[in-house]
């Protein structure tokens, strides 16, 4: 493939932006190229600057689980915008939404939109700290909550893509309140939560990693650390801004049937659109302003677009038999990938919970951050270029989660499954 318009948009995009890029895992240092630019998408399909087609695998990172650019979706901003793309006070469609997660997810009792997870995170550890009227939070090695300063401790995602340990321009004073553990361990989870001397006020946790890759949690896991909150009165913050409405149409709560005190969701309740949103049982909800004194505000928080959007993409989800047939999508999809590493003799463990899923290029099962830390990056790296060369895109990270979504066809899965045995093949030659 010829990428000499991209390589031109890259040339200029780094004149005027940081690395030329506006997250920067997008660079693609990691996998040792540059990166392309996307003009369009339709469906699985994505497009380049120079005509150049791709099967999808990221969809957008996650919220595009029916498919980019689907006309009820897009009919639906369109309708919204000709009335105007954003008022700076309440709408109908934002009580519209609101409902119908709250309908949709266990816990949620109440919800608040922003405008993306991070603000999400942020705005639902707040919260948890006014509520019990505690400092400290638990995180785990290697899940990722955005890029607010709480959160840069061993965190996932684009940190540990580019190899940086933490962040210059955070505080101490502000990460000595953060304490990061190992995802998976049950004595630390339990050592660190008794630890009197510690004013916890929440955990917050990644019901399914997926920001080192795909990494489940062990049998009995979540529901440890649900019965130890809940005994501890410490605030239990799932973030299902990528699991959210992905695993099941009541989230990875419902998907694992434990009940958090909060959820933070993104991505697939925006349709595409930037979105964020976090709530949770009343008691804890009415503590946020104007009902109580915990604050939080923003201009753009329950946009219309991004309302609309929304609403258009849940009532897709809601269609019978959508999840159940995204399932068996990946689990076949899954299986086969397995064989095919199989028969060619390439040491790949892959993750799998629903429809996400990651490869690891190792030999070693992949169970926290430690463990994914042992994949080969470079080997990674390598099979991107190729398949991204064969016309199949996917995260420019080992440490990154792949996506199904219901717009792949029988097609595009098969043309991708002959590029993976392709590359695999590649990848063991001398």
């Amino acid at each position: 493939m010829r990428y000499t318009a991209s390589a031109k948009l890259f040339e200029q995009a780094k004149k005027y932006i940081p690395g030329g890029v506006n997250s920067p895992v997008r660079a693609c240092r990691s996998v040792g190229c540059d990166p392309i630019f996307i003009t369009k998408a339709a469906g699985a399909t994505l497009t380049d600057a120079d005509g150049n087609e791709y099967v999808d695998f990221v969809s957008s990172w996650g919220p595009m689980i029916a498919g980019h650019a689907h006309p009820d979706i897009i009919g639906a901003v369109q309708k919204t915008a000709a009335l105007g793309t954003s008022y700076g006070a309440p709408t109908p469609v934002e009580i519209d939404l609101a409902s119908m997660v709250v309908e949709a997810v266990p816990s949620m009792e109440k919800v608040r939109f922003v405008n993306s997870g991070t603000e999400a995170t942020m705005s639902a550890v707040r919260l948890a700290r006014g509520y019990t009227g505690k400092k400290v939070i638990v995180k785990f090695d290697g899940c990722y909550h955005g890029h607010a300063d709480s959160f840069l401790v061993k965190a996932g995602s684009g940190i540990i893509t580019l190899g940086i340990p933490g962040s210059p321009g955070v505080p101490d004073e502000i990460v000595k309140n953060t304490i990061s553990i190992p995802y998976n361990d049950v004595d630390v989870l339990e050592k660190t939560l008794r630890d009197e001397g510690l004013a916890i006020a929440c955990v917050i946790v990644e019901p399914v990693a997926g920001n080192m890759g795909c990494v489940p949690p062990a049998p009995g896991y979540l529901e440890k650390m649900r019965s130890l909150t809940s005994e501890l009165g410490i605030v239990l913050i799932f973030d299902e801004v990528i699991t959210g409405f992905r695993l099941s149409y009541g989230s990875a709560q419902q998907f694992y049937n434990i009940s958090p005190d909060l959820t933070c969701l993104g991505k697939i309740i925006g349709g595409g659109l930037p979105v964020g949103a976090y709530g949770g049982r009343a008691e804890i909800m009415n503590c946020v302003a104007p009902d109580g004194p915990v604050y939080q505000a923003g201009t753009l928080s329950g946009n219309p677009l991004a309302m609309a959007a929304g609403i258009a993409t849940l009532k897709l989800l809601q269609k019978p038999g959508f999840y159940e047939r995204l399932e068996e999508k990946a689990a076949g999809y899954a299986g086969r990938l397995e064989n095919i590493a199989s028969s060619v003799g390439i040491d790949v463990q892959l993750n799998r919970v629903g429809t996400m899923m990651t490869g690891f290029f190792t030999s070693e099962p992949v169970t926290d951050f430690q463990s994914a830390m042992k994949a080969d990056a470079g080997r990674y790296a390598q099979h991107y270029r190729q398949m991204l060369a064969g016309g199949i895109y996917l995260a420019p990270s080992q440490f990154e989660t792949a996506f199904i979504s219901a717009a792949q066809t029988k097609e595009d899965l098969e043309k991708a499954l002959k590029m993976t045995e392709w590359s695999f093949k590649k990848l063991l030659e001398k």
